[in-house]
């Protein structure tokens, strides 16, 4: 279905932000999937700490080095043909400093990534605007940040009063200002997503962050109903009714398309 399709860089997902066109994004973590996500449609490839989670059994995002995101990062950009190829920066692989996030965002660069992601406002923008002026593509990722979730009492919904929906916006517009061209905004509601969305000027891809924003993201285990436990409100099951793995993912990426995945009412905020 895809195998013919052009590579999809920065520019393609600006364009498609601006048209209105929806971005599909899964996590990925090896090249079989890779290959199997790209040919069904998927246009960014996220290699997520959610490792961690779903293929260490960790408890967290935290125990994920940089040595795991670089050799998952490898294996993923030997399996894509086409997708965009975006990196995570693991816990304390950017935090002591500017030049210490540099290093690790070029090491994913070394292997494969085109844009690497970091968790969290206020003190990531001048490392934004440190990555990002030498170079390499940084998307932001805002609301629930799982490196650091005890810190937000957990794993809830953030900017739900308006004080912390006025500092979420803040954060958000610093992050772009500082050179970041996409945001992940992850358990924020529906309406405040929905109002970044609009006003940015880059692409916003959510998660438990409702429909209107530019495209949307699912741990690729979650929404094929492999990780054991209970599923937070925001994933839906495609292998349910899919004659395929590759069935499920193209009906992933059909529905976040036509806009009838998510529904604000029942996977949202």
């Amino acid at each position: 279905m895809t195998s013919e399709r052009k590579p999809i860089g920065l520019h393609r997902l600006l364009e498609m932000h601006a048209s209105g066109e929806k971005i599909a994004m899964l996590t990925c973590y090896d090249a079989a999937f890779a290959s199997v996500l790209d040919e069904a449609g998927v246009d960014v490839l996220l290699v997520g700490d959610s490792l961690g989670n779903v293929l260490q059994g960790q408890t967290s995002t935290v125990p994920v080095s940089l040595e795991d995101m670089v050799y998952h990062t490898r294996c993923v950009a030997r399996g894509r043909k086409s997708a965009w190829l975006i990196g995570d920066l693991p816990f304390d692989s950017y935090q002591a400093s500017k030049e210490e996030a540099w290093k690790s965002a070029a090491a994913l660069v070394k292997a494969g990534a085109h844009m690497v992601k970091l968790e969290g406002g206020g003190w990531t923008a001048p490392v934004v605007r440190f990555i990002t002026e030498r170079g390499i593509p940084v998307c932001a990722h805002l609301g629930l940040t799982p490196q650091t979730a005890t810190a937000l009492g957990g794993y809830k919904v953030q900017g739900r009063d308006e004080a912390a929906a006025a500092l979420l916006k803040q954060q958000a517009q610093e992050l772009v200002e500082a050179g970041a061209q996409m945001l992940v905004l992850e358990m924020v509601p529906s309406a405040l997503a929905a109002e970044l969305t609009r006003t940015l000027g880059v692409p916003v891809i959510g998660i438990g962050a409702g429909v209107a924003c530019s495209g949307q993201v699912l741990v690729l285990h979650d929404m094929l109903d492999v990780t054991p436990g209970r599923r937070p409100r925001f994933v839906k099951n495609f292998m349910q009714g899919a004659a395929s793995v590759q069935d499920a993912v193209r009906r992933y990426v059909g529905e976040v398309k036509a806009k009838t995945f998510p529904q604000d009412d029942v996977h949202g905020y």
